[in-house]
């Protein structure tokens, strides 16, 4: 991720998975664009959520426990939290293979977004960079994740 410290995060690679799924699932003009669009590289919403919770667990305990090794702090964990909780809200209420329609036309999806914006906005800036840049493909964050 462009100009992100990344050795000063112990699981620095966690770090980068959960902003890019923030990050995606913050950006309503990326829903048009690539989601709903199904443009290739992006995923879905799907894989935005698992790429939240997969590795860190956050569907099963707070971001407060990863505070030091993948968020910066208690605010950023905060963020963190209440995203998570809203999109999985989501989710669960309609169900993991829904289509991309299904998730933006929910009544609770606006909140959601405004939620993960907040946290993509405070993790993107603790780490010296632009949150409005488009997000990065998966291809991306791949090569990203590997090097270092």
């Amino acid at each position: 991720m462009g100009g992100m410290p990344l050795n000063d995060m112990p699981w620095w690679r966690w770090r980068s998975n959960v902003r890019s799924a923030l990050h995606m699932l913050s950006d309503p003009v990326f829903h048009q664009e690539c989601w709903l669009a199904g443009r290739e590289g992006y995923g879905d919403v799907t894989d935005a959520v698992y790429r939240l919770v997969e590795d860190t667990w956050l569907d099963n305990w707070s971001a407060e426990k990863y505070v030091g090794t993948i968020f910066r702090d208690s605010g950023e964990a905060a963020l963190v939290d209440v995203a998570v909780l809203r999109v999985l809200r989501i989710m669960h209420q309609i169900g993991a293979d829904a289509p991309v329609s299904a998730y933006l036309e929910h009544h609770g999806w606006p909140e959601a977004v405004r939620a993960a914006r907040e946290a993509h906005v405070r993790m993107a800036t603790s780490d010296g960079e632009d949150p409005d840049a488009p997000p990065r493909s998966l291809e991306v964050l791949r090569i990203m994740t590997r090097s270092a």
